[in-house]
C-alpha cells in the first residue's frame, strides 16, 4: 500500500448542520471547500439551510458551487419543536447519506461538529469510510457554559451525558480529529482515550476580502452616511451578542472609554438585537446587521475591536474568527485571558491587549487612543490566512487516502 500525494479522483462527503447561506457558512465553510475543490478534490457537501436566508442567497451560493465544481445538497433546517426537530433533521441526513453511498464510493466523510458526527460514526461503521471528526469545540460543554442547557433539567442532563459519551466514541473511532486550538488538543490527549491524530487548524481569514486598502472608498461612504468623522474613536464588536460572549463587560468597558473620549462610539455588528434601552451610553452605540461582504467595510471604520469571552472549560477550544479578521484590517484587539489559545498568541507577539479584570478598564481605555496604526497583516500569513487553512486540510485529506 502506498500513500498518494495527488488529490485526483478523491471523493469527499462533507456534512454540516450549519448552512452555506449562514454567515458562519460563508466565512468558515464555503471558502475552505472552494479552495479544496480547486485543489482537485471532488466534494459533495450536505448542509441544513434556514429558509429565511436560503431564499435570499440560494442563487449566489449555487453559482459559487457550480463555478468550483462543488456538489451541494441543501436540506431544510427545522427549528421547532426543540430536540424533536433536530432528531428529525438527523434522520433525514442519515437517509440522504445512505442514498449517496449507494451510488458513490466516498474516500472520506468529513463531519463538522458533533451532530453530523453522529452520522459520520454510523457511516464509518457501515461503509468503512475514513471519518474526520472536525470538532470545532467542546460542543456539549458549550451548551452548558452558554446557558442553553440547564443540567437541573433531567432531559438536558440526559442529553449532555449522551453527547459526552459520543464525544469519546468520536475520538476513539475517528481517523483524524481537527481542533481549533492547541489547548483543546492538549486537553483531549490528557484524557488518554485514543491515539487518534489531531491537527490544529484555527479559524482563518480571507485576506482578499478583509483588506483595508480594497475597502477604503466604501468605508468612507459609510462613515459619511453615519455622520462620523476622523475625530470619533470607534470601538467595534463583531458577532453574536450574548451567551458566552461577555456583553455586560463590553458595555462597562465602553462606558469607561466614553468617559475618557467623549467622541468615542461603540459599533456593534451583529445579526442579533441587543436591548440597550437602559444603557447609559446608548446614544453613542451604533448597531448594524451586515452581509458578510460588508463586514470589512464596516470594520474599516474602527480604531480597535473588543472581544470578551467567558473563560469557561468549553472555551479552551474556541478560535474566534472575529480576531484574525480584525488583525487583517490592521486593528488592535482588546480581549480577556482564559479562552482558546489567546495567551499563547499574545506571548508570540500577536497584537492583543489583554484585559485581566475590570480594574484594568481605565488603564487600557487611557492608552487605547494612542496606539499607532501598524500593518498587522503579515503576521497572519501561515497561521490565520485562508490559504494556510486550506493547505492544512489538504494535508489531512491526503494523509487518509491510501491506494493500492
Amino acid at each position: 500500500m502506498t500513500m498518494s500525494g495527488s488529490s485526483a479522483n478523491q471523493e469527499i462527503l462533507y456534512l454540516s448542520y450549519d448552512g452555506l447561506t449562514d454567515s458562519l457558512g460563508q466565512s468558515q465553510i464555503l471558502p475552505y471547500l472552494v479552495g479544496l475543490a480547486d485543489e482537485g478534490f471532488f466534494i459533495t457537501v450536505i448542509t441544513f439551510e434556514k429558509p429565511e436566508v436560503f431564499e435570499k442567497l440560494q442563487i449566489d451560493i449555487e453559482k459559487i458551487c457550480r463555478d468550483h465544481k462543488l456538489k451541494w445538497e441543501p436540506l431544510k433546517y427545522h427549528k421547532s419543536p426543540p430536540i424533536l426537530s433536530t432528531l428529525y433533521d438527523l434522520l433525514i441526513l442519515r437517509r440522504v447519506v445512505k442514498k449517496l453511498f449507494v451510488t458513490k464510493k466516498f474516500d472520506i466523510i468529513h463531519c463538522r461538529s458533533y451532530l453530523t458526527s453522529l452520522t459520520g460514526l454510523w457511516a464509518k461503521r457501515k461503509f468503512d469510510v475514513k471519518f474526520i471528526f472536525d470538532m470545532r469545540g467542546f460542543w456539549a460543554d458549550e451548551r452548558i457554559d452558554g446557558g442553553i442547557w440547564n443540567l437541573k433539567n433531567p432531559l438536558f442532563r440526559l442529553i449532555y451525558k449522551f453527547f459526552k459519551e459520543k464525544e469519546k466514541q468520536f475520538i476513539r473511532t475517528a481517523d483524524h480529529i481537527i481542533s481549533l486550538t492547541e489547548n483543546a488538543r492538549i486537553e483531549i490527549q490528557s484524557w488518554h482515550i485514543a491515539q487518534t491524530p489531531i491537527s490544529v487548524i484555527p479559524t482563518c481569514v480571507d485576506m482578499d476580502l478583509f483588506d483595508p486598502e480594497k475597502t477604503a472608498e466604501e468605508t468612507a461612504i459609510v462613515r459619511k452616511n453615519l455622520a462620523l468623522s476622523e475625530e470619533n474613536f470607534i470601538l467595534a464588536y463583531l458577532g453574536s451578542w450574548g451567551s458566552w460572549y461577555m456583553t455586560n463587560e463590553i458595555l462597562e468597558f465602553f462606558s469607561v472609554l466614553a468617559s475618557k473620549m467623549p467622541k468615542s462610539r461603540l459599533l456593534i455588528l451583529t445579526g442579533d438585537k441587543p436591548d440597550l434601552t437602559k444603557y447609559e451610553h446608548a446614544s453613542r452605540v451604533i448597531i448594524r446587521k451586515v452581509m458578510r461582504k460588508e463586514v470589512p467595510i464596516f470594520l474599516g471604520l474602527a480604531n480597535a475591536t473588543i472581544c470578551f469571552i467567558k473563560p469557561a472549560f468549553s472555551k479552551k477550544a474556541s478560535s474566534a474568527t472575529k480576531i484574525p479578521e480584525a488583525w487583517a484590517m490592521n486593528l488592535q484587539v482588546v480581549t480577556n485571558p482564559g479562552w482558546g489559545d489567546i495567551e499563547r498568541l499574545s506571548a508570540s507577539g500577536m497584537p492583543v491587549i489583554m484585559c485581566d479584570s475590570k480594574s484594568e478598564y481605565e488603564k487600557i481605555a487611557s492608552f487605547l487612543g494612542n496606539i499607532e496604526v501598524k500593518n498587522r497583516r503579515e503576521m497572519l500569513v501561515g497561521v490565520f490566512d485562508l490559504q494556510s487553512g486550506i493547505h492544512k486540510y489538504k494535508g489531512v485529506y491526503q494523509s487518509l487516502i491510501i491506494r493500492e
